[in-house]
């Protein structure tokens, strides 16, 4: 079967608002990704690869990211980016050869969520490790910081959570999947508070890109100060963030009409 070109595949592949969805696509996917996964596409449509595996790669690659930040100094974090990245990419192409073979399912959005969930914990407690200095070969690793990479985990995951079981209550309760509309807050004063935590997007920061940039960054620091004090900041300041922002969003979703 003759290989697609990039003109063929962009009108199935990237079929109108799939760039444009509120909640539903990364701005790094929007930036380049979409453009570098459409130039990938067409080595794998006619592959025996099938979607659900291209998933399951986007785990393990997302898994190994949080791995890597156990290697410790510039190189971790370097590589924990990179395999981010990677899984970035391939949670683009899974979909879009999905939608070129017409082989969309449940399962598929099923494996992508749980994927989601697995590759940004495993980020952020590999964060934590790395803060807890597991291979400078000291006798004592200090685990307080294992722990709060662990919290700042378990806000990011439960922070998705909220989110998509808007949908699970709204499904068993017979209603359809909520509208973005139905996100506004009913109150005034929440919907001003909501907007100006969207404009400072502080919250972005425990997402898989996001953290892997910022883990890159304080990584430099490190370097440049000798020691960890700028990872082990970065901890405290991604466990606060992600604690924070599972309060605000719960008392958002249940302020808004999303559970009407």
């Amino acid at each position: 079967m003759p290989r697609p070109s990039v003109a063929e595949l962009r009108p199935v592949v990237h079929p109108e608002g799939v760039k444009d969805r509120r909640s539903g696509e990364h701005w790094a996917g929007r930036l380049y990704m979409r453009e570098i996964s459409l130039r990938v596409d067409p080595f794998l449509v006619n592959a025996r690869i099938t979607p659900n595996q291209l998933t399951y790669l986007m785990v393990v690659a997302g898994v190994l990211a949080g791995a890597a930040l156990l290697v410790p100094g510039l190189t971790g974090a370097l590589l924990g980016a990179i395999l981010i990245q990677l899984y970035l990419l391939l949670d683009c192409v899974d979909g879009e050869i999905a939608r070129w073979r017409k082989q969309t399912s449940i399962t598929g959005v099923y494996l992508d969520r749980v994927g989601h969930y697995l590759s940004e914990a495993a980020l952020l407690v590999g964060f934590g490790l790395r803060g807890a200095d597991l291979l400078d070969g000291s006798e004592s690793p200090e685990w307080l910081w294992a722990f709060i990479g662990t919290l700042a985990a378990l806000g990011a995951i439960l922070i998705k959570a909220e989110t998509d079981l808007v949908d699970v209550a709204r499904a068993r309760s017979g209603l359809p999947a909520v509208k973005d509309e139905a996100a506004a807050p009913r109150s005034a004063g929440l919907a001003v508070a909501r907007r100006a935590a969207a404009a400072l997007k502080l919250h972005r920061l425990v997402g898989g890109v996001e953290a892997s940039l910022f883990i890159l960054l304080v990584a430099v620091l490190d370097l440049i100060g000798g020691d960890l004090f700028w990872t082990r900041l970065g901890i405290a300041v991604l466990a606060g963030i992600a604690i924070l922002q599972t309060l605000l969003h719960l008392v958002s979703i249940l302020a808004s009409s999303r559970l009407k």
